[in-house]
C-alpha cells in the first residue's frame, strides 16, 4: 500500500555521537533539558579546573604563598553550600515539568497494546478508530527480517521487520505494554519511549508523533538468547492514510 521508500528514515548511525532527530514533543524537552544540563556541566567543570590550576600555581613549596583565606573561611563555606542548593534548584524545575509531561496521558485518540515475546513482538489495534473497522480489532506479530532475506536497496541490518506498525501523525495515542514470558522493554529513541514490557503487568505510555516517516527501535532488556532480534519499525502517516490502511488490514481478516 505504501511506497517502498528508504527515505526520511530515523535510525542509529555509524559513529554516532549526537541524540536522533526528534519525532515528538517529549524527546525536544528532553534535548532541550540535556543542553541545559550541560551548559552547567561545562560552567562547572570549567571553574573546577581554575580552581586547581590556581591551587597549583599560587599554593606549592616554591610560592611559600599562605591558604588561610581557602582552609578557614566561613564566607567560603557558605557559597560552597548555598551555590550548589541552587543549581540543583535550577536544574530541578525543568525536570518537573518534563516528567510531568512524559507520565501525562492526554484524551487518548486510539490505543496500541504491544506485547513482549521470545523473541518478537505482537501489536493489537484494539480501539482505533472503531467506526471504521465495524468495531472490531485486529493484530499481528512482528518479525525481525533475517540478514538473507533483506533487500539490498538498503536496508537495516537488524532492524527492518516483516510487518510494521503503521501510526497517524498528530494523534495522542496510548500505548499499553506488557510481556508473554520474560522482561522485555519497547524502546523508540525517535519517540523518547523506554517502557518496559513485564510479564502480568500492563505499563502505559502515551505517544504524539509529529511528522511522517520510518523510526526504527530494539528491545533494550537483556531478554534471552536472542535480544538482539528484537526489533521494532514504525511508520507514521496522515491520519488518512492510516485509515485506509485500517480498512486494508480489515479487509484481510487481521483479526
Amino acid at each position: 500500500m505504501f511506497k517502498n521508500t528508504f527515505a526520511f528514515c530515523d535510525v542509529a548511525q555509524n559513529y554516532q555521537i549526537g541524540l536522533q532527530d526528534p519525532a515528538s514533543s517529549t524527546v525536544e524537552g528532553m534535548i532541550y533539558f540535556y543542553d541545559y544540563i550541560t551548559l552547567f556541566l561545562i560552567i562547572i567543570g570549567v571553574f573546577v579546573f581554575w580552581m586547581l590550576v590556581q591551587v597549583f600555581i599560587r599554593f606549592n613549596k616554591e610560592s611559600h604563598e599562605k591558604s588561610e583565606i581557602f582552609t578557614h573561611s566561613s564566607l567560603l563555606e557558605i557559597i560552597w553550600t548555598i551555590l550548589p542548593a541552587l543549581i540543583l534548584v535550577l536544574m530541578a524545575i525543568p525536570s518537573f515539568a518534563l516528567l510531568y509531561s512524559l507520565d501525562e496521558l492526554i484524551n487518548p485518540e486510539m490505543t496500541l497494546k504491544i506485547v513482549g515475546h521470545q523473541w518478537y513482538w505482537s501489536y493489537e489495534y484494539s480501539d482505533s478508530f472503531k467506526s471504521n473497522v465495524n468495531n472490531r480489532g485486529y493484530g499481528f506479530d512482528s518479525y525481525m527480517i533475517p540478514e538473507s532475506d533483506l533487500s539490498p536497496r538498503g536496508a537495516f541490518r537488524l532492524l527492518e521487520t516483516d510487518h510494521k506498525v503503521v501510526l497517524p501523525v498528530k494523534t495522542h495515542i496510548r500505548l499499553l505494554v506488557t510481556a508473554a514470558d520474560v522482561l522485555h522493554s519497547w524502546a523508540v529513541p525517535s519517540f523518547g519511549i523506554k517502557i518496559d514490557a513485564c510479564p502480568g503487568r500492563l505499563s502505559q505510555g502515551s505517544l504524539f508523533i509529529k511528522r511522517e516517516g520510518f523510526f526504527y527501535g530494539q528491545c533494550s532488556e537483556i531478554c534471552g538468547i536472542n535480544h538482539g532480534f528484537m526489533p521494532i519499525v514504525v511508520r507514521s502517516v496522515q491520519p488518512e492514510q492510516y485509515l485506509s490502511w485500517l480498512d486494508v488490514m480489515y479487509a484481510n481478516n487481521w483479526v
